[in-house]
């Protein structure tokens, strides 16, 4: 995709200007923050920006160089390896200005749900979370359960986990659909194969100022938490049930002793929650160019496959099969499957610009 050489200029010196008022002095509290964070995005812009602006002038040069007899060979050797180059430089920055999403950078609320399969789901559901957090590691990302509902055979019926770092949300916002699991389950003594499910959503995790709740638009309950968790647990009114009345969503927290950290705990996932329904609301319009692209977000969508006995791993949306299961499961192997998820948005939506 061609950048016409004004738009080059225009990002050279709104960067100029940039790096100006930040070397003045005078920007203070939120004015220089502001700055900072506009800075560090059009930073990477402007870099590649400049490049392709010295490769188009340096090919510009050889060009004129062709008309001396002594040079042309040099330059037409050089230009050769400049025109191809080219292409693969002005895609990268087409790909810089391409709209970013402005959840991108933000921290994500990880829900995973064992869905049809029973326990084998539930063990699935669990697989799911450890590669998720093996992932994070890789990524020098922090992963910190918020609630979790453990099943008897293992794994989870459900857990809910922050995953904090740099780009958190950008990175994993297309995992949010179904995750299907074929295998032998462990409980199956005539090794038939099972085809269970877990649901994954991908939640950006907003700031305080993203999105304000009023205590008046909250219905908060206080009960006896259940289940597994120690003898506390059925001697304490510590959980919370926290509903938020315009929307009906409904937030339950059990895990801690507290009452008062189970309350924190919900009030987190309510507003993650709350953020995507005013985000979703907010690109309405812009629901049909979203469904084109990579994926919906839709966690009803079957998105990917993993396949025990063939060792594979298959996502739907783009049509790729990975033939390393346990690397997958593992963490290292995911980063395949999420580079080219984002690979592919970006290709859609630069072609969407081009039409």
């Amino acid at each position: 995709m061609k950048i016409p050489p004004e738009r080059l200029d225009q990002i050279a010196n709104r960067f100029a200007e940039l790096e100006a008022r930040m070397a003045s002095g005078t920007l203070e509290g939120e004015e220089f923050v502001r700055a900072s964070r506009d800075y560090a995005e059009l930073e990477p812009v402007a870099k590649a920006a400049r490049e392709v602006k010295a490769m188009r002038d340096e090919i510009a040069g050889l060009e004129e160089m062709l008309a001396d007899p002594e040079m042309k060979a040099m330059a037409e050797e050089e230009l050769a390896a400049l025109r191809e180059a080219l292409p693969a430089r002005e895609r990268q920055l087409a790909v810089a200005l391409l709209p970013r999403d402005s959840a991108d950078a933000k921290p994500a609320m990880l829900e995973i749900r064992a869905g049809t399969g029973g326990d084998e789901a539930a063990l699935f559901a669990g697989d799911l979370y450890r590669m998720y957090e093996r992932f994070a590691a890789e990524q020098g990302w922090r992963v910190e359960p918020v609630s979790m509902n453990a099943a008897e055979v293992g794994g989870f019926k459900e857990i809910v986990a922050n995953v904090s770092g740099q780009g958190v949300f950008a990175k994993l916002k297309f995992e949010s659909g179904v995750h299907r699991v074929q295998r032998v389950p462990v409980t199956e003594s005539g090794g038939r194969i099972h085809t269970s499910a877990a649901t994954v959503a991908v939640l950006p995790e907003p700031d305080e100022v993203d999105v304000q709740i009023e205590d008046k638009d909250l219905k908060i309950d206080i009960y006896r938490a259940s289940g597994a968790g120690g003898q506390h647990v059925n001697t304490t009114d510590s959980a919370v049930r926290i509903t938020h009345l315009p929307s009906g969503i409904v937030v339950t927290q059990q895990d801690e002793r507290s009452q008062h950290k189970n309350r924190a705990k919900a009030m987190q996932v309510l507003r993650a929650r709350l953020y995507e329904k005013m985000r979703d609301e907010a690109e309405g319009a812009e629901a049909e160019a979203r469904k084109a692209m990579v994926g919906s977000g839709d966690r009803s969508e079957r998105i990917r496959t993993y396949n025990f006995p063939q060792g594979r791993v298959t996502d739907h949306r783009i049509g790729l099969t990975l033939h390393k299961l346990d690397e997958v499961l593992a963490g290292p192997g995911l980063a395949e499957l999420v580079d080219a998820l984002i690979a592919e948005d970006e290709a859609k939506r630069l072609a969407a610009l081009a039409e």
